[in-house]
């Protein structure tokens, strides 16, 4: 582990140890949005190596988990939330047209739920963005990016609803 990913995660457990709700993952937000802003450390936390889903850390007491991402082309995700979690998802290279949406109708086992956009903005380096439980959103990408997310979990390991324009 090297030394500024060793730095984020003791400063993320200790955020989320004094404030493990959505006032503490804006911090964590706000931590990431100053660490990116340093190409040294977009350097450290996604070389060029990085896969499209590497697990960089994952803490042992608080259960959350620091990821980078590195997506050499295009790709749209379909609309997601992050079940029981939240996760912050900080642009690290590149550009990520996200989309935020309003559920319409509920998701269940054997059928998608519905939803409608609500919103539509742009991730660019060195910006951070907290969903927290059950909001809605999806990324496109439109060539090379790169990101840190952080997870209150191992999303990996949950599984969720599937969501679908109305």
């Amino acid at each position: 582990m090297n030394e500024v990913l060793k730095d984020l995660a003791q400063k993320c457990q200790k955020i989320l140890s004094d404030q493990p709700g959505p006032e503490g993952r804006e911090k964590i937000a706000e931590l990431l949005q100053v660490l990116l802003s340093d190409p040294a450390n977009v350097d450290a936390l996604v070389p060029e190596s990085t896969g499209e889903r590497d697990m960089l850390y994952k803490d042992p007491e608080l259960g959350f988990c620091i990821l980078a991402h590195k997506y050499d082309g295009e790709k749209t995700s379909p609309p997601h939330d992050h079940g029981p979690s939240w996760a912050i998802y900080a642009q690290a290279r590149g550009e990520t047209i996200m989309r935020d949406y309003d559920k319409i109708e509920d998701a269940c086992a054997d059928k998608p739920g519905k939803v409608r956009v609500s919103r539509t903005y742009s991730l660019t380096p060195g910006i951070a963005h907290v969903y927290n439980e059950g909001d809605l959103h999806s990324p496109t990408r439109d060539g090379p990016t790169s990101l840190v997310r952080v997870e209150g979990t191992d999303m990996s390991q949950v599984k969720r609803h599937r969501f679908e324009l109305a």
